[in-house]
């Protein structure tokens, strides 16, 4: 323990009379103790908020220092090691291709072609698919990740999008392409809800079969051309594009065990119809569903003149209110929000306008809003920009990465919009969903892909009660 001194010193007065001056506290010598407390103390007052570290020490941002000198109070990134590369992955250098020997015009390279690092070949991209773009993108794929391809067609695009887990059967949901060409669906047939079971993915991986069983889900009242879907209190909300003048675009409440009874909560808007609603996502701070709503129904042929803009609608299963959080976007598309809900993402895909081509001046954009404590929505900024193609469904981590389903495969981010890592597959990916810890299904429209991550990410929790029920 420290003791401190007091010392009473004496002067006298002007005829000689002692007086006492007031006492003075003698500060003592510094040490290892008071210089830690002094620096817990400075870090309290000027409350600075220290993230925790996810990867690499160098992604901590200490904020608003405004003397650069007491830097030297806080932590210091340690040494940095390389780290083993696993087996099935590969580094890409992004300094290695900032200048190259001839960069070609836009008529010849754009959005919808493959970039090839210099060096390389597209088999070589594809025979070490996991691509680290960052040494964090390993700590979400561990030690030792693999990628299997587990159901293919030879034309038809079984495997789109609404990709669900449902925990309590370990089966995976998703659907047909809806308009597209191969499958003849749209505007004369509907497109389909099908689903896997992840056990005979496990039996793929370790060479018991060939692929998995591909199954059709109807219920009572059937899904029209679904496209997306979410857990939802127990059960699964697909959103239906809709099919002609007379069936409009709607939301369905599926329960995923037979005979899996279902149930239209929501096909209008005050009396009109949505566009061609899209995907869905539930904000786990409110638990209400919210919703994409662009055009691509009619731009394939299968809907109607549309009759409202191209919006990003909020639902309260609740009270049945409906309202619009975000407009002013090309092609919104994909959805979904941080972990912690405070934070919405949303794809502009307005690169691709369907049947009518594509236009690459348009968006292919990850944009980032703020979710207000109301509900509504905040501060839109731009949070990626994707290289190839475009992303489609999007998902985030617990961790808070979130992964674009996107021209090449499955590109993942950084919480600070990042470009870490790839599962490159060297065609369009257009969704992909998590299966619990270390588990992923990407769905690549003819191809079905079952990836895991051993000891690596875990989607955000969307499964849970608790993430859509008070």
């Amino acid at each position: 323990m420290m003791v401190s001194q007091h010392y009473v010193t004496m002067s006298t007065t002007a005829n000689g009379t002692p007086k006492r001056t007031t006492p003075r506290r003698k500060r003592p010598l510094p040490n290892s103790k008071t210089t830690a407390r002094a620096r817990s103390s400075w870090l309290r007052r000027t409350a600075i908020y220290l993230p925790p570290l996810v990867g690499l020490a160098g992604y901590a941002t200490y904020t608003h220092i405004h003397d650069q000198s007491l830097l030297s109070y806080l932590p210091r990134a340690a040494p940095s090691m390389e780290r083993p590369i696993p087996p099935n992955a590969q580094k890409i250098v992004p300094k290695s291709f900032t200048v190259l020997d001839t960069v070609p015009p836009p008529s010849l390279f754009n959005g919808s072609s493959f970039f090839i690092p210099p060096g390389m070949d597209e088999n070589a991209l594809k025979a070490k698919p996991f691509h680290i773009y960052h040494d964090s993108f390993l700590d979400i794929i561990g030690p030792n990740p693999s990628l299997t391809l587990i159901a293919e067609t030879d034309g038809d695009p079984l495997f789109h999008e609404a990709a669900v887990w449902y925990p309590p059967t370990d089966e995976f949901f998703f659907c047909q392409n809806a308009g597209a060409p191969a499958a003849g669906t749209g505007l004369h047939k509907s497109a389909i809800v099908e689903k896997i079971s992840l056990s005979q993915a496990e039996e793929v991986v370790h060479g018991f079969r060939k692929a998995v069983d591909v199954i059709k889900v109807e219920g009572d009242v059937k899904v029209i051309n679904p496209n997306g879907g979410t857990n939802f209190r127990g059960k699964i909300v697909f959103a239906g594009e809709g099919q002609g003048d007379d069936i409009p675009s709607a939301l369905y409440l599926l329960d995923p065990e037979e005979p899996y009874n279902t149930t239209v909560i929501l096909n209008n808007y005050h009396g009109r119809q949505f566009n061609s609603l899209n995907d869905i996502a539930v904000n786990p701070r409110n638990k209400q569903l919210y919703f994409t709503d662009p055009t691509y129904g009619h731009v394939q042929h299968f809907r109607p003149t549309p009759g409202l803009p191209n919006q990003v609608y909020r639902f309260d299963v609740d009270t049945g209110a409906v309202g619009v959080v975000a407009d002013g976007l090309h092609m919104p598309n994909g959805i979904t929000f941080s972990p912690d809900g405070y934070h919405a993402y949303v794809t502009d895909t307005g690169l691709s306008k369907g049947f009518w081509g594509r236009n690459h001046t348009r968006p292919s954009t990850i944009y980032r809003f703020d979710v207000n404590q109301d509900g509504t929505w905040d501060n839109r900024r731009t949070f990626a920009f994707v290289d190839v193609g475009f992303a489609d469904g999007i998902h985030t981590d617990t961790r808070g990465n979130l992964y674009a389903a996107c021209g090449d495969g499955i590109n993942v981010f950084s919480p600070s919009g990042i470009l870490i890592g790839k599962i490159f597959l060297g065609r369009m990916a257009a969704n992909l969903q998590f299966a619990g810890k270390g588990r992923m299904v990407i769905l690549a429209e003819t191809k079905l892909y079952y990836a895991k991550f051993h000891d690596g990410a875990e989607g955000a929790r969307i499964t849970e009660k608790r993430y859509s029920e008070w």
